[in-house]
């Protein structure tokens, strides 16, 4: 095991990893923008290193400093957290380079999953749904795309190879949409990635995003841990509320779709925890979408219905040590949900909040979890994720957990910044989301009665990335 480990990420996921560190006696390297002086993270640590001033590039992204700060603290490894460093091939070979453990699979598995077209490929080659696409296609010369919707019919998606957060991403429903789509996406996938590559694939109608967790060790022994529900997203494919199990998938789906993340984590020499993201359809078919090389903001529902500590086994597998888990040996008991309260204003297209954090009252009892950095007197910066805390609770059954979040909500109090909590109790009280009938489109079908007013841009047909 390792003696120091530093973070290179903030917030709730830093405070997350320094205590998984101390329960496993290893001492902890906090590093910090300037903005982030006073936070939990940097107070927490072992030790804290100021590594630039507050912006993402000269702080959290700054790899030079990083390394600096890791050698002259001797620190033996660096965990990313699920920051912007947590899924860069480049950086895990820098890590390895300078003679430090990255906490996360190995370079050329990020490189594998990390090229949308490319890892579409791959999993088709290892048996793997995808859904239906074409090759990679140009609006200067777009007839592969354009005889794909003609057989396939539209409406079809465009996607950007090299795309994430939903950029680069469009919906044609005709001809004339397809080649003026295909144009833009080109030109955002160019300015944001520096690759303007796409490709076009099937649209599914209001589909479920469910995900499944997986952990593999070095000698590539791979298990599943169950599914999340991550339906309920932002129009701009920003994951507001997570849950496991979905109340869709039965024991049948969920044995094929873990069967399927397996392979596809073997497909590529996966180590480390990771997620497999899918598209589901109404009759149960999967398709591959992604895979998130890193550990996942929604994490805790799934350690709440394992009984397991994925950034242990995060840390423990990185140090060398084998899986001692074998598939039959899991166990899912109950139900747990996720709220992200983030400083954003809904009604506002989730415009990010600054401010001061004037009064935080947590809620508490039975089955709840909070995982949050923030406290009264502190300062919310508008430079990094406005993500301020996840409220996370766990029940016997969905019915009660849904209950249990009503109840952790009512009693939740944070004064000073517009937050996300309004809308997530609205949620919780949607008929449709305590029926389970939820899709990518929920938030945009169920715009106004959720928050109100024309804010949001709830027009977009659903999330799929």
């Amino acid at each position: 095991m390792f003696n120091r480990i530093l973070i290179c990420d903030r917030g709730e996921i830093a405070l997350r990893v320094i205590r998984a560190c101390r329960e496993l006696g290893v001492e902890t390297v906090a590093v910090y923008g300037q903005a982030d002086r006073h936070s939990r993270h940097v107070q927490l640590a072992d030790q804290s290193v100021c590594i630039g001033a507050s912006p993402m590039r000269d702080s959290y992204l700054n790899i030079p400093n990083i390394i600096m700060a890791a050698k002259t603290t001797g620190a033996e490894a660096i965990h990313p957290g699920y920051g912007g460093l947590a899924e860069k091939a480049h950086f895990a070979e820098i890590v390895a380079e300078n003679g430090l453990t990255f906490i996360g699979p190995p370079a050329s598995a990020i490189e594998a999953m990390g090229h949308k077209h490319e890892a579409r490929r791959r999993m088709k080659d290892a048996g793997i749904p995808i859904i239906p696409g074409t090759g990679i296609v140009h609006s200067d010369n777009a007839q592969e795309a354009l005889d794909f919707a003609r057989v396939n019919g539209y409406p079809v998606m465009i996607k950007a190879s090299a795309g994430g957060g939903g950029r680069g991403i469009r919906i044609a429903h005709n001809r004339d949409q397809l080649i003026s789509g295909l144009k833009a996406a080109e030109n955002e996938a160019l300015a944001a990635f520096g690759n303007g590559d796409c490709f076009v694939e099937k649209y599914l109608h209001e589909p479920r995003h469910i995900e499944i967790q997986i952990l593999a060790d070095r000698d590539h022994r791979t298990v599943h841990l169950g599914e999340r529900e991550c339906s309920i997203q932002t129009t701009r494919h920003q994951k507001v509320l997570e849950e496991s199990p979905s109340p869709f998938v039965n024991e049948r789906l969920r044995q094929r779709m873990g069967d399927a993340a397996v392979k596809a984590a073997k497909a590529v020499g996966y180590v480390s925890a990771g997620t497999v993201e899918c598209m589901v359809d109404h009759d149960g078919s999967f398709y591959f979408l992604e895979m998130n090389t890193r550990i996942q903001v929604e994490h805790p529902v799934t350690e709440l219905v394992t009984g397991l500590d994925l950034v242990r086994e995060q840390i423990r597998i990185a140090a060398g040590e084998p899986l001692t888990l074998r598939q039959k040996d899991i166990e899912f008991r109950g139900h747990a949900i996720e709220c992200r309260i983030a400083a954003q204003d809904a009604a506002q297209d989730f415009r990010p909040c600054s401010g001061f954090i004037e009064r935080c009252n947590w809620p508490g009892g039975p089955g709840v979890r909070i995982d949050s950095h923030i406290y009264p007197g502190y300062e919310v910066p508008l430079f990094y994720d406005p993500l301020l805390a996840k409220v996370c609770v766990w029940a016997p059954d969905r019915d009660m957990a849904i209950a249990r979040m009503d109840r952790a909500l009512r009693e939740l109090e944070i004064d000073g910044v517009t937050t996300t909590l309004p809308l997530q109790r609205r949620i919780l009280q949607n008929a449709f989301f305590q029926r389970g009938e939820l899709s990518t489109s929920f938030m945009a079908k169920r715009w106004h009665e959720l928050v109100g007013g024309e804010g949001g841009n709830g027009t977009s047909d659903h999330a799929q990335r």
